[in-house]
């Protein structure tokens, strides 16, 4: 059981200091200040918060899957996939201004968190239910994503 607390919060930690740290890296800035968005566009200062708690909640997903990966190992690659993808987006639409090539990613991660959540639910219901709020949260952003490169 100890094994586990340490698992966990190292998954947690983890994921949360890789998102902080590519967050960081890839400060919105000039660029995406001087961008057209649409109304529903939310205040900058709401996208930190949001997502620490959707890391939170990745890096505890995180755990139990890897911890479960012997009897559920295509669960654990679709956990790996999906932070990858995640973690790939900030820098190429802050880092590099691709906005079709980031819509791409979050397209496809948000088809991985999905598919995450439809292959955990009936052996983990709280690692699925733990990506529901990021499913939610990325299909917005995808959707703001697309409405940026319409009006820009």
């Amino acid at each position: 059981m100890k094994n586990s607390k340490a698992i966990h919060a190292l998954f947690i930690v983890g994921v949360a200091a890789a998102g902080l740290l590519a967050g960081f890296l890839n400060m919105p800035g000039e660029w995406y200040a001087s961008l057209a968005k649409p109304p529903f566009n939310p205040p900058d200062w709401l996208f930190g918060p949001v997502w620490t708690v959707l890391y939170v909640f990745i890096g505890w997903a995180g755990a139990r899957s890897f911890l479960s990966r012997r009897a559920h190992p295509a669960t654990f690659g679709l956990w790996v996939v999906q932070l990858v993808l995640n973690l790939a987006w900030m820098p190429v639409f802050f880092g590099l201004h691709m906005m079709v090539p980031a819509l791409i990613i979050i397209l496809v991660l948000l088809l991985a968190i999905l598919a995450f959540i439809a292959r955990t639910r009936q052996h983990d219901r709280l690692s699925a239910g733990l990506f529901v709020p990021y499913a939610l949260w990325v299909a917005f952003a995808t959707l703001l994503n697309a409405a940026l490169i319409y009006l820009n």
